[in-house]
């Protein structure tokens, strides 16, 4: 597929008879999704439409229909196996959505994050539409550094969910006119919002926070030197949001700011008592740690350890 190029695909069972408009339409979610089962309430003349977009990173599934449940059994996830992510918004009636023995009621407004490689089902009436959006799993997994997305579903009805919804609607709606970068930037930037939405309902998760503080304090302490380290060059680098790093660092009671500079005070203390460092002048070190000056160094330095630089070199 050519990367600057987004595959559009309309299709609607009424290209085929009555007859195999259920056989029709099963085929076509399976080549867009993977192996499902299904139970359609209609035996015969069943009536759906899709519309799909699709990059070589991201793909985003419109859909309406007569009432089907879909299901992925065990079988079907060890004969057909899909790490990536689904995220799941309705439009126009509800969607049941059961896994793990829990069941969770979709109307519009909400959506889930689900993951298909395990037993699932999904229950619509007749009429229903809604999105359905393929997320590779490393563009969740890294921003949740791991943890499981929440069971229950996500609120889009007021804050930065409705900007995630509006987002996703509208790069359905525009998904045609657009590039393939182009669109692969929206989906990218949609991701980011929807892993901060996640984080920011669950901002006292331990587990998770922790995890994300101490990966922020791993990259700091190995390009502590680079002087142009930030809160922003940090999220970048680990592929996370500034604020999932904010919230991270606020709840081990620091900003990236302060842990920046700690670590460069920690690293400046250990090279003034290093005698491989002893034909570095204060400045030279102050300087080299990204410090603006000698004197905002000594400064900061003084508050830090309670002595000079210089104390410290000849103590």
């Amino acid at each position: 597929m050519d990367d600057r190029a987004v595959f559009v695909e309309s299709a609607t069972t009424r290209a085929v008879t009555p007859e195999e408009r259920t056989d029709y339409w099963a085929e076509l979610i399976n080549s867009y999704q993977c192996r499902l089962g299904y139970a359609f309430q209609r035996g015969r003349d069943f009536h759906g439409r899709t519309t799909l977009h699709r990059t070589g990173t991201y793909q985003l599934v419109g859909w309406e229909s007569d009432a089907v449940t879909y299901y992925r059994t065990a079988g079907h996830v060890h004969n057909d196996s899909d790490a990536d992510y689904r995220l799941l918004l309705p439009i126009s009636g509800e969607i049941v959505f059961s896994q793990h023995d829990q069941q969770a009621r979709m109307p519009p407004g909400a959506a889930g994050l689900v993951t298909i490689d395990q037993p699932l089902a999904f229950s619509q009436d007749d009429g229903a539409q809604g999105l359905l959006m393929t997320i590779p799993r490393r563009q969740i997994d890294h921003r949740l550094a791991g943890q499981a997305p929440p069971a229950r579903p996500l609120d889009l009805t007021a804050g930065l969910g409705r900007v995630v919804g509006d987002l996703a609607t509208g790069l359905f709606a525009e998904g045609a006119t657009l590039t393939g970068p182009q669109f692969d930037a929206v989906a990218e930037r949609l991701v980011e919002l929807l892993c901060m939405h996640i984080v920011g309902d669950y901002p006292t998760a331990p587990n998770h926070l922790d995890d994300v503080e101490s990966a922020i304090r791993r990259y700091v302490r190995t390009h502590v030197e680079d002087p142009n380290l930030t809160g922003i060059t940090i999220a970048h680098a680990l592929g996370w949001s500034l604020r999932q790093i904010q919230l991270a660092l606020q709840h081990a009671g620091t900003t990236p700011r302060e842990l920046i500079k700690e670590e460069r005070l920690r690293l400046a203390h250990l090279r003034l008592r290093n005698p491989a460092y002893r034909h570095w002048s204060i400045a030279d070190i102050a300087l080299g740690l990204g410090f603006g000056s000698a004197s905002a160094f000594s400064t900061a330095f003084r508050q830090r350890f309670d002595a000079s630089p210089r104390d410290i070199r000849q103590g």
